[in-house]
């Protein structure tokens, strides 16, 4: 980051979502066809067996970090191991909400079965730390290891903050990102009551007839270290995490300020740390959850930050909303488009509201010469936090 002495390289990413399991997959799943009639929508046919020594273990681990484990699996893959001393290599992780379909799973046992059928292993299958205190076992990992959950903003600040311990000095290598699966009984339900969920089960993101999201699922997870480090062992490096801001609404717990100031401050201080001029933002890979305010909220944030010359897109519509899982999948989107010079679009996308005024990418996706991408997310409780990508 500017000023810092050490830029952060991003040598290795994986995915695990509804729209494939995989980084190719995923990639591949984000040109269609849009989410249409669903409350929820899960990945498919799971198996985590090939993540885990053993059937016991697997089902010893809620649904939430056998995708963490799965996603770093390709990450680690694909970055190899960073020759670092452990110490050095930390683990920054994220979720919204946790195990929350083992926490529903043992709380049923306990009303219809009774205590002593309540899991000994309940509580380590539910707290949020469990993912990444498991990825930092399986990987050996022995510095920083610390969980973020900042509501759907918490991966995103996850990779932010791995960024900064590596730019500061504090970490030579971080494994970060998120996981999330709350699509369970209660999880739709409380998300339904609040009028947060689409009732039509669709997401159309930045669409005029948008009525909420539609829940999804899954993990994404960047390997990230020096990039005088990733150099000089040869590793390849895909992108560069260069810039963070976050800010706050104090505005509600749930609803985004309307005029989208604390968003716009969130990108403007992203832009400042990674020296990007506005001007040269290309592209936007938006948090857009296919809510009424949110969306307007957001195009007037970006708007006011960077102008209207960016060209956006909106994940959610294809893959549904990951809650804190969102934003590192939602950034190795936005990595991948500037890797790429393809931005996929936004789907579902028929008729634009006339308070975005920003080019929404729709229909199918575009090519277009990048050099750097914001992707944004926001959280509950009013949280802001965007990321800038670059070049590497």
């Amino acid at each position: 980051m500017k000023g810092a002495g050490r830029r952060v390289a991003i040598t290795g990413y994986g995915v695990v979502a509804p729209t494939g399991i995989g980084k190719k997959a995923f990639w591949d799943g984000l040109n269609g066809p849009g989410i249409t009639d669903h409350r929820s929508i899960e990945i498919e046919d799971w198996d985590p067996l090939p993540y885990f020594d053993n059937a016991k273990d697997a089902r010893r681990a809620d649904r939430v970090e056998q995708f963490a484990l799965a996603a770093a699996a390709e990450a680690f893959e694909q970055a190899g191991t960073p020759p670092v001393d452990p110490s050095r290599f930390g683990t920054i992780f994220a979720t919204g909400v946790g195990g929350l379909r083992s926490t529903e799973e043992q709380l049923t046992n306990l009303l219809t079965k009774g205590e002593r059928r309540v899991s000994p292993f309940t509580v380590p299958m539910m707290m949020p730390n469990a993912p990444g205190a498991a990825i930092s076992m399986r990987y050996g990992l022995r510095g920083p290891n610390e969980t973020i959950t900042t509501a759907c903003a918490a991966s995103t600040h996850a990779l932010g903050y791995a960024a900064r311990l590596i730019a500061w000095g504090m970490c030579d290598a971080v494994v970060s990102g998120g996981a999330e699966s709350a699509g369970c009984p209660i999880g739709i339900a409380s998300f339904g009551n609040m009028t947060a969920l689409s009732t039509s089960g669709s997401s159309r993101p930045f669409d005029v007839d948008r009525d909420g999201f539609v829940l999804g699922e899954g993990s994404g997870i960047m390997v990230l270290e020096r990039e005088d480090f990733a150099r000089a062992r040869g590793a390849t490096v895909y992108g560069r995490l260069a810039g963070i801001g976050t800010s706050s609404d104090g505005h509600h717990i749930t609803a985004p300020d309307p005029t989208g100031s604390g968003a716009s401050r969130a990108i403007g201080a992203a832009l400042r740390t990674a020296g990007i001029d506005p001007a040269d933002v290309g592209h936007v890979n938006c948090h857009a959850t296919s809510t009424p305010v949110g969306d307007v909220a957001e195009a007037a944030a970006i708007r006011a930050a960077i102008g209207e010359h960016p060209v956006l897109t909106a994940p959610k519509s294809a893959m549904g909303h990951l809650l804190g899982a969102a934003g590192a999948v939602e950034s190795i989107a936005a990595m991948l488009s500037v890797r790429e010079g393809i931005v996929p679009p936004s789907l579902n996308l028929e008729r634009i509201d006339e308070g975005v005024q920003l080019d929404v990418v729709a229909g199918e996706a575009r090519k277009i010469d990048l050099s750097a991408a914001v992707n944004d997310a926001f959280g509950f409780g009013g949280h802001n936090v965007a990321l800038v990508f670059v070049t590497p």
